[in-house]
C-alpha cells in the first residue's frame, strides 16, 4: 500500500472525528442559558456587587456597547446579555465597580474580528455536517469506499501488460485444443453465428491443485486478447443476506461493458456446491448467490460474448444445475503431467535460470512421477536457492538431487543423530525396499535411498515406477504390495526385532489391497464393486467413497486384505531369506556413505563394492579431459575440474583401474 492510498484511507476518519468534535461544541452552546437584562437591572447588579464576570463588545456602527457576563448567583451554562448605549460614562461606571469589587473585567477592543469569530463557531458544525455528507455521497457514487461497496463485485480486471499466451502453458495439449474454439469465437463471433453455431457458455476445468488451470484460463483471455475478469468462489460468500447475489449482478453488469470477456472463477466449489445441505435451507446466503449465479448465466438476461471459465478440485459436489448445457457445457480434465508434458514443463520454468552441464531435463522428469507443474516450478526454485546458498555459478544435479528430496519429504535433519544401532536398522529397513525392487519386475524402482532423517522419516527411499502406466495388473499390484514391505521383513530377518518405522509403507500397502477388494474386483469376492469413487479421485479421501455391502461382507473384505497382504508378506520374506547377503552389502554401503543412487546401487550389485570416490579426483584435469573424450561426453573442454569430475560422474564414467590394483597385490 503507497502513501497516497494512506492518506485516501485515513481521510474518512479524520473527518468524523472533527464531525463529532464539532456536534459536541454544538450541543454545549445549545445547553447554554442566556438572560437578556434591562439597562436599570445591570446597573442595579454592578452597584449591589452582584457581578461574577463582564465582557464589553464595542459596536461603532451601531453605537451600543453588547456586554455579556455572569451574574454571582448564576449556574455554571447560565449567562447575561445586555445592550447599552456607546457612551464613556458606561465604561467609567463599570470600571468605577471593578476597581470596588474587583470582579472579572475584559474589554474587547477588535469588534470585527470577533463578529467573525462568532460566527465561524456558530456555524462551523453546520459546515462540518455539510463536508460529511458531501464526501459520503461522492463516495458511494463514485464506488471507491470500501467501508460501504459490500455489494460491488470483487472481480478483477487483469491489466498486466503482458499477455500470457499458450506458448507459456506447457503440456496440456488435449486441454489447449479443446479451450481453441472459444479463442476463435471471441475472436471473429461472427463466424460462428452465421452458421447458427451457439459456443459454450461455460467451460469447468477439473483437476488435482498445481496442474495449471488457472495459468490455462488467462493464457485463454491472452490468446483472444480480450479482458479477463478473475476472482475467487469464496469473495462472493458473506455474512450479509443478499450480498453475494448482488456481486454476481454487479460482476455481470461489469463484464456487459466490456464484451467480449472472459470471467474465471477459481475454487467455484465454495459458492456451487449442491444446494439443499445449508442450515437455512432455500434461504441460505450462499444458496441465493447460486441462484442468482445460474440465472446470469442462463436467465433472461442476454450475456452474449460473456464466457465463464470455472475451476475446482471438487467436481462432485456441485449442483447439477451448474453441470447442464446452457452454463458449464464442458468439463475438461486436467491431470498431472506425464514424463513428455514434465519435460515441456521444466524447460519454461528453467528458461531464466542456469543449469549446469550435468543437469538434463529429460531424466529429471524421468525422475518426478506425480509432480505437477507447481511441484516442478517449486523444484527449480528451491535448486535455485541452494545454489545460491553454496555460492555455485550455475545449478548442478547436486541441488536438483537435493531440491527433490525437499520437496517431497522436506530438509534433511542433519543434525539429529542416529545411534550406531538405529542406524543399522535404518540401513537394513531401506535395504530390504532396494532389494526387492530389484528382484520384482513390477515393483517400483528405488531411484534413490538415504538413511538422512527427513521430516518425521527416519530414512527415505524414492520409488518410482519403471514405467508410468494408465491401468496396472493384479500382479503388479502385488508386487508393490511386496515392494513397500520390504522394510519391515528385513527388519525382522536380521534383527528379530520390529519398529514402527514402517507405518507408512502399511498405510499404502493396505490402501492398494483395499482397492483391490472393493473397487477392482481382484480376490476371491469376485468382480464386484463394493465401493464406489466419486469423482475427484486425485483427492485421496476415504470420505469420498460411497458404501454399499453389509456388515458380513464387512467383515469378508477385511479377511481378504489380510490375506492378500499377508501372501504379499510371505513372497518379500522369501526373496530376502534368498538375497540375504545382497541386503547386507547395499546395508553397510548405506552405513558408509548414508546416501545411495540408482546408478551407485547398480554398481554395488554388478561389482560387489561402491565406485571409490577418489578415483578422479586423482586424476589431473589433462587425464579427466581426456578420458571424457573417449567416452563421447560434450561439453567438457571449458569446464574445470571440479566441474569436469562431476560430469563424469554423471554419465557413470570411471576411469581404468588395473595398473594400481595390480601393485595393490
Amino acid at each position: 500500500m503507497n502513501k497516497k492510498e494512506i492518506k485516501k484511507g485515513i481521510v474518512p476518519y479524520v473527518i468524523l472525528i472533527v464531525i463529532m468534535l464539532g456536534v459536541i461544541y454544538f450541543f454545549n452552546i445549545l445547553n447554554i442559558k442566556v438572560n437578556d437584562l434591562t439597562y436599570d437591572k445591570f446597573v442595579s447588579s454592578l452597584n449591589n456587587n452582584e457581578v461574577k464576570e463582564i465582557k464589553v463588545i464595542p459596536s461603532i456602527d451601531g453605537g451600543v456597547y453588547n456586554i455579556t457576563g455572569k451574574l454571582k448567583d448564576y449556574k455554571e451554562n447560565e449567562s447575561f446579555k445586555v445592550v447599552v448605549p456607546y457612551s464613556e460614562e458606561v465604561i467609567k461606571q463599570i470600571i468605577t465597580a471593578n476597581e470596588k469589587y474587583d470582579f472579572k473585567f475584559e474589554n474587547q477592543s477588535d469588534p470585527n474580528s470577533s463578529v467573525w469569530l462568532v460566527a465561524v463557531l456558530n456555524f462551523l458544525p453546520i459546515i462540518l455536517i455539510g463536508v460529511f455528507f458531501f464526501v459520503f455521497l461522492s463516495k458511494q457514487v463514485g464506488g471507491n469506499n470500501k467501508s460501504f461497496d459490500f455489494g460491488k463485485s470483487r472481480a478483477k480486471l487483469d491489466d498486466h501488460q503482458k499477455k500470457v499466451t499458450f506458448n507459456e502453458v506447457a503440456g496440456l495439449k488435449e486441454e489447449k485444443e479443446e479451450l481453441h474454439e472459444l479463442i476463435d469465437f471471441l475472436k471473429n463471433p461472427k463466424r460462428f453465428q452465421k452458421l447458427g453455431a451457439r459456443i459454450p457458455k461455460g467451460v469447468l476445468l477439473v483437476g488435482p491443485p498445481g496442474t495449471g488451470k488457472t495459468l490455462l484460463a488467462r493464457a485463454v483471455a491472452g490468446e483472444a486478447n480480450v479482458p479477463f475478469y478473475y476472482i475467487s468462489g469464496s469473495d462472493f460468500v458473506e455474512l450479509f443476506v443478499g450480498v453475494g447475489a448482488s456481486r454476481v449482478r454487479d460482476m455481470f453488469n461489469q463484464a456487459k461493458h466490456n464484451a467480449p470477456c472472459l470471467i474465471f472463477i477459481d475454487e467455484i466449489d465454495a459458492v456451487g456446491r449442491q444446494r439443499g445441505t445449508g442450515l437455512g435451507g432455500g434461504h441460505d446466503e450462499r444458496e441465493q448467490t447460486l441462484n442468482q449465479l445460474l440465472t446470469e448465466m442462463d436467465g433472461f438476461g442476454a450475456n452474449e460474448g460473456i464466457i465463464i471459465i470455472a475451476a475446482t478440485n471438487r467436481a462432485d459436489v456441485l449442483d447439477p444445475a451448474l453441470l447442464r448445457p446452457g452454463r458449464f457445457d464442458r468439463q475438461v480434465t486436467v491431470n498431472l503431467p506425464d514424463v513428455k508434458a514434465r519435460e515441456e514443463i521444466l524447460a519454461v520454468h528453467a528458461r531464466n535460470k542456469i543449469l549446469a552441464k550435468d543437469v538434463t531435463l529429460t531424466n529429471l522428469a524421468k525422475r518426478t512421477p506425480g509432480f505437477s507443474g507447481a511441484d516442478l516450478e517449486n523444484l527449480l526454485n528451491e535448486a535455485a536457492l541452494l545454489a545460491v546458498r553454496r555460492n555455485k555459478e550455475a545449478i548442478t544435479m547436486s541441488e536438483i538431487d537435493e531440491a527433490t528430496d525437499r520437496v517431497l519429504m522436506g530438509p534433511a535433519k542433519k543434525s539429529k543423530k542416529y545411534t550406531e544401532e538405529e542406524k543399522k536398522l535404518v540401513a537394513y529397513h531401506e535395504a530390504g525396499h532396494v532389494v526387492l525392487g530389484l528382484k520384482l519386475n513390477s515393483a517400483n524402482v528405488v531411484q534413490k535411498v538415504t538413511i538422512i532423517p527427513r521430516s518425521y522419516a527416519g530414512g527415505y527411499a524414492m520409488m518410482v515406477p519403471k514405467e508410468e502406466k494408465y491401468t496396472q495388473t493384479k500382479r503388479e499390484l502385488l508386487e508393490q504390495i511386496t515392494g513397500l514391505l520390504g522394510g519391515r521383513v528385513s527388519e525382522e530377518l536380521n534383527f528379530g526385532e520390529i519398529t514402527t518405522g514402517a507405518h507408512n509403507d502399511f498405510e499404502k500397502a493396505t490402501k492398494i489391497a483395499r482397492s483391490m477388494v472393493t473397487e477392482y474386483g481382484m480376490s476371491d469376492l469376485g468382480p464386484v464393486q463394493l465401493e464406489h469413487q466419486s469423482e475427484g479421485v486425485f483427492l485421496g479421501r476415504d470420505y469420498n467413497k460411497s458404501r454399499n455391502f453389509s456388515d458380513i461382507v464387512a467383515h469378508e473384505i477385511d479377511e481378504e486384505i489380510r490375506k492378500i497382504v499377508g501372501e504379499c508378506y510371505q513372497k518379500a520374506t522369501e526373496i530376502l531369506k534368498e538375497n540375504k547377503d545382497l541386503v547386507k552389502l547395499i546395508a553397510e554401503a548405506l552405513m558408509e556413505r548414508e546416501t545411495l543412487t540408482k546408478e551407485q546401487i547398480e554398481y554395488l550389485v554388478e561389482h560387489k563394492e561402491l565406485p571409490k570416490e577418489t578415483e578422479l579426483e586423482d586424476m589431473t584435469l589433462e587425464e579427466l579431459k581426456e578420458l571424457a573424450k573417449e567416452k563421447d561426453i560434450k561439453g567438457y573442454s571449458k569446464l574445470n575440474k571440479e566441474e569436469l569430475i562431476d560430469l563424469l560422474r554423471v554419465n557413470d564414467v570411471k576411469p581404468e583401474l588395473e595398473p594400481s590394483n595390480t601393485k595393490e597385490e
